[in-house]
């Protein structure tokens, strides 16, 4: 048995038949940039949140570059986020001439821990970026009250949790600016890159809409510095499509990570699970286990032709590109203690109960134990 991590052909058959009429529609059309696709597509993704303004762009990243440009975050401000991610939400803060500030995550979830966010605070902050790391929204309703107290604004970077609910809502409705990405391996994810900014605000939605094409007010009239971060129309069309089968599609994603659980821990096996709070939901972007002898279980996984990623092996305070911050080993103790632990088992809706039991029995036969 071959096992695949993603499944992305498998869904594609799933849906060939839509998927190809819509690329054929935009191929006949001829519109490529900012067709009709697009337009339409920014309609659903706000009525399948509930947001007032959804704007789609070229990728998460661009997502999170629009959010904070919207904002007019540049040179000596600081942006306090996770040490615990992929690299594009500490990057773009980066590419800003903004400082990153990091604070530790909480080992349950894996995000940000909110109540180390108030000490992280100068007068030169601006913006708390939370990320809803593996599909799960961070503590949402805490990080709020702290921005207000401050005058802060608060960024979402949710490139793993569109779909996400906190509270029972989109995460949308708890921060200024919501940030996706539609990357092939995410959750909603498209044939190349894309991404998408949603807010409540409309005249932050207004100045994203300029600034994601080169900061235009109208043709070749430049209110801002922008970015040419359109998304592609076909894009548009192929997402408009699993957009209708996502409900399905999270549902699917839900019961493959009830079956990992139930799994794991009627094996009783020496491992953690994931942690998801009661008051959300997650969209199981990843699902993540932690365990001691990590690297010596992926080489059999391997080995049973079950493919596994590590989601993320080195935080971001350790990076090389980021040793101009200042920060050292043991500086944020439980994102380095994850790092070292955390390993992604195969998700996607197509992952079967037999294959989770082949999964999960090469696991138990290497006798796994946490730390």
């Amino acid at each position: 048995m071959r096992i695949d991590f993603a499944n992305l052909q498998r869904q594609y058959q799933a849906y060939k038949e839509e998927i190809d009429q819509a690329i054929q529609k935009v191929l006949d059309h001829g519109k490529y940039i900012m067709g009709p696709e697009v337009a339409e597509l920014e309609r659903g993704l706000e009525v399948f949140t509930g947001a007032r303004q959804a704007i789609t762009c070229s990728s998460g990243t661009d997502a999170l570059l629009l959010a904070m440009m919207a904002l007019n975050i540049g040179p000596g401000d600081e942006v306090i986020t996770t040490p615990f991610t992929f690299i594009a939400t500490a990057e773009a803060i980066a590419l800003l001439g903004a400082k990153p500030v990091f604070v530790d995550i909480d080992q349950t979830t894996c995000n940000i821990d909110v109540s180390k966010i108030e000490a992280a605070i100068t007068e030169s902050t601006r913006v708390i970026m939370p990320v809803s790391l593996y599909g799960q929204p961070a503590d949402l309703d805490k990080i709020g009250c702290t921005a207000r107290r401050y005058g802060l604004k608060v960024i979402v970077d949710g490139a793993q949790s569109f779909g996400a609910a906190y509270r029972k809502k989109a995460e949308v409705h708890f921060c200024d600016l919501y940030t996706t990405s539609f990357f092939p391996a995410k959750p909603l994810g498209c044939y190349g890159d894309g991404g998408a900014v949603l807010t409540n605000d409309e005249v932050l939605a207004e100045k994203i809409r300029m600034l994601r094409v080169h900061g235009q007010s109208q043709r070749y009239h430049h209110k801002y510095i922008g970015l040419g971060a359109r998304l592609d129309t076909i894009q548009a069309a192929i997402l408009g499509v699993k957009l209708k089968y996502y409900p399905d599609d999270l549902s699917k994603r839900q019961n493959v990570a009830r079956i990992y659980t139930k799994l794991l821990k009627t094996n009783n096996l020496k491992l953690k699970t994931p942690f998801v709070k009661e008051d959300r939901t997650s969209v199981w972007a990843q699902y993540s286990i932690r365990i001691k002898n990590r690297d010596m279980l992926q080489k059999k996984l391997k080995e049973k032709g079950i493919p596994t990623a590590i989601h993320y092996p080195a935080p971001l305070h350790l990076q090389e590109c980021f040793s101009y911050l200042g920060y050292e080993r043991g500086d944020f103790p439980a994102a380095e203690a994850v790092s070292s632990e955390i390993l992604s088992l195969p998700m996607n809706p197509y992952v079967t109960e037999e294959e989770s039991l082949m999964i999960v029995q090469t696991i138990k036969d290497m006798g796994i134990e946490s730390k």
